[in-house]
Order: structure tokens, then sequence, then C-alpha cells
């Protein structure tokens, strides 16, 4: 939505309400803090007599907030110029109608330009809505059933951010981004691919938000692959009913259920917590290997920078040990000297060769010695 308006000539500015036309307040329904958040902030624009527009899954899912302001639904992000514009004259704009062409549409184009938080990485969502109906879970009333981008609307918007911008690592995001193309009659691929020969590279492969009975028996097959993934990442969704009782959202099956007492609930999350805490040497195994990590984005402290490895484990490098180099979105070697619970500290580097430059460079030498002699 902020590419959107940056694009027809509108000024995006901080959360200070104060230099703000119009607010645009994009919404989550995911816990109940969120939501609170989200009014909150409605109060807050109100009080500060600006116009406002609401976005995301809460105006979605509860649509009386089309009487507190404009709304715009998760499927017509794309008229956001329109809402915008017609809120700033005083009219009052909902649009929250499910897209369809043919079928239920996933959204708006994936071409849509934007404003990253961070200029080296493409964030593609893949698919909206999600195949099951889980008890604690409200985004459903939202989102609703799985709608899948075409395998070639994704491909294309990876390609076009890779030729036209400095994009250097591809997120792909959904709801159940394992359910992926179900309702297309495809899946996400999670077996290494085979060549004509009947070999098999070694690759990692990895998945967002899963189900469980949804890829348990296909990711099975692929372990039982002579030459199985290098990394299989799948964190499923919770399965216990019991789990977001904690935060049972309005509307829910599970908010109708009896609640845990207090105190249970205090006493699990301690010894969760307890549990938590008792390892963080998960690491330890790396210290002294070499790690190829790409640099991506600056610590929370502002000094170190943060990359990742194949794994995407988080490797912090002090710039102190670069000399004066900026890596940015470059792909580096790195001696890991230390680690911590959450990441482990690179103590050397070393640049990678590249070969390509080395060989046109020696190609150049040879064919200036040629024509000289």
């Amino acid at each position: 939505m902020a590419g959107l308006l940056a694009n027809h000539g509108f000024v995006v500015t901080s959360s200070d309400y104060a230099s703000a036309s119009v607010v645009v307040l994009n919404s989550c329904t995911v816990k109940g803090p969120s939501e609170q958040h989200f009014k909150n902030e409605i109060e807050r624009a109100n009080a500060a007599r600006k116009h406002v527009v609401l976005a995301g899954c809460v105006t979605q899912s509860d649509r009386s907030y089309r009487s507190v302001a404009s709304v715009i639904g998760v499927q017509q992000i794309d008229k956001i110029v329109e809402v915008v514009e017609e809120t700033i004259r005083g009219n009052k704009i909902a649009y929250l109608s499910a897209k369809r062409h043919g079928r239920r549409s996933p959204g708006p184009s994936l071409r849509l330009p934007k404003i990253r938080k961070n200029q080296l990485i493409e964030i593609v969502p893949i698919s909206t809505g999600c195949l099951n109906n889980c008890t604690y879970c409200k985004t459903k009333h939202a989102r609703g059933q799985l709608a899948s981008y075409p395998i070639e609307s994704i491909v294309e918007r990876i390609v076009q951010v890779c030729e036209q911008e400095n994009i250097r690592e591809i997120w792909l995001t959904s709801e159940d981004l394992g359910a992926w193309g179900i309702d297309l009659g495809h899946t996400i691929p999670r077996a290494p691919p085979r060549d004509s020969e009947g070999a098999t590279p070694r690759l990692h492969a990895e998945a967002g938000n899963d189900e469980p009975p949804i890829h348990a028996r296909p990711l099975g097959g692929d372990l039982e692959h002579p030459v199985p993934p290098e990394r299989v990442r799948v964190p499923p969704h919770p399965g216990a009913v019991r789990l977001r009782l904690v935060l049972p959202r309005p509307g829910t099956a599970a908010a109708k259920l009896k609640r845990i007492p207090t105190h249970v609930v205090k006493a699990r999350t301690k010894l969760l917590n307890e549990l938590f805490l008792s390892y963080s040497n998960i690491h330890e195994h790396v210290v002294g290997t070499t790690q190829r990590v790409l640099v991506t984005e600056t610590a929370h402290d502002g000094v170190k920078l943060v990359a990742h490895n194949k794994y995407y484990q988080q490797v912090l490098i002090d710039p102190s040990i670069l000399g004066g180099r900026n890596v940015m979105g470059e792909w580096l070697d790195v001696r890991v000297q230390s680690f911590g619970k959450f990441s482990m500290v690179a103590g050397e580097v070393r640049y990678p060769v590249d070969w390509v430059k080395i060989i046109t460079a020696l190609l150049l030498v040879i064919s200036c010695f040629i024509f000289f002699t």
C-alpha cells in the first residue's frame, strides 16, 4: 500500500501523526493485544483529527469498523490510492469483497510497487487462507479458504526484482505456506530434483508454517530418498487446542471452551521458560568451522552486521574485522569464533574468490600479449 501511495505522489511519513494528512492503519487479528493496539491507534488518530483509513484482517473479519472510518479489505489493497483520495475529500469508502477471476483470487497482483524495510530482501506472498479450521484461529475469518497464486506469477515476480533491483534474498510467505498449490493441483516440491541420469544434487528444502496432516506423508517419502534434502525445516502450527487458550479470540470455538486456571497457565509457562533457558550450546559444534553467509542487515545494536548461512542460522560480524570494506549484500566465508543462544559470532572473514573476474582479467592480459607480440 505504501508503494502505491508513493507512486501516486503521496509522501509516506513515520508514525508521527502531526505531519500526516491521512492515517492508514493496517491490522492483525491473530492475537488480542494486536487488535487492542489497533483500536488504540484509531483513537489516537481521531484525537489528532486526522482522516483515517482502516485496513487488514481486523477490518475484514469485523465489518462494524465501516461505521468508524473508510475500510479496505485484505484482497483490495490495490485500491488504496482511491480510498485515500476519497477519504481526504470527506467520503467514507468500504472495499471488502473478495476478488474472483473464475475462482477465488488470492489477492492483488504481485507486481505492485512496494516500499521495503530491507532493500535486499523481497517478500513474495504465494497464497492466502488455509485448508483447516483450527478452534483458536480468528485469521480464517478474514483470510478464508486457501487461494494460491499461480507458479508463473510467483516466478515472474522473483525474476523481475532480481533483474531490475539489487535483491539478494527472497522470502516466500503465506498463512499456510506448505498448502500452496493444493487448490491448483500442485504442491511445493520438497524432494531434491533428479536429472536425466537419475542423479540428485544435494540440496536443502525449506517450508514455512505447515499443517502436519497435509505434508506428513510426502515429507516421509522425501526423507526415504537415497540422497535426502540437506535441510528440511517444517515449523508446524500448534496442534493442541488448549495451547492457545491463554489468548482466546472472540468468535472462535476456543473462546467458548472452559478457561484454564491462571495459576496452571503460569506454572506451565514457568516450566517451558526454564526448559528454554536450560540449553545454550546448540551452536557449539560450529565453533572453528567456516560458514558461507549472506550479509543482509545491521544488528539491533546499530554496529554489528547480521548474516545468515544456508541453514538460516544467524552469524554476527563486527565491522572491525572487515578492514573498512562495505559487505552489505555480499556473500562471505567467515570462521566462527564463538556463539550464543541465538547466533554465532565471526572471528575472521575470507572473501570468496570471484573466478569470473579473475578469468576475464587473465584473458584480457593474454589477448594484449598476443596483440602486441
